[in-house]
């Protein structure tokens, strides 16, 4: 399984996530996971633990949209690219905010890949800056 594939089975646990309570083995029912078993359990794991505080980052920077009224998918992916960009050291930051982006492509609202790239792109900004603050 290529890691393109693993990020879309990564949304759409989180997306279903939303209605039902489920899990990544849910998922890896239907799907072999392969070589790529410990990045999605990672990252899927990851993004729930950390859930509050990406709402939070990313909610902050959506300035005019509150974060509840963006599309369910739209949070979810950036959630997964906030994921990445900040706790995946490797995940170069340009492949992170590049996979969130055609995810939104294929998956998001019309206006979510603009909108996708400009929120990860000031998390990323805002959060190198203030670690070498």
């Amino acid at each position: 399984m290529h890691r393109t594939r693993a990020r879309e089975l990564i949304l759409f646990a989180l997306y279903r996530k939303e209605f039902l309570p489920v899990s990544l083995d849910d998922l890896l029912d239907e799907e072999d996971a392969g070589d790529q078993i410990e990045y999605l359990t990672d990252v899927f794991d990851g993004v729930n633990a950390r859930r509050e505080e990406l709402d939070a980052m990313i909610g902050a920077r959506t300035v005019g949209w509150r974060f509840e009224r963006l599309a369910l998918l739209d949070r979810n992916i950036l959630r997964l690219g906030a994921y990445e960009l900040l706790y995946r050291n490797d995940v170069p930051a340009e492949v992170a905010m590049n996979e969130a982006v055609e995810l939104a492509k294929k998956y998001g609202t019309e206006q979510a890949q603009s909108f996708i790239n400009g929120i990860l792109d000031r998390v990323w900004r805002d959060e190198r800056e203030r670690a070498t603050a």
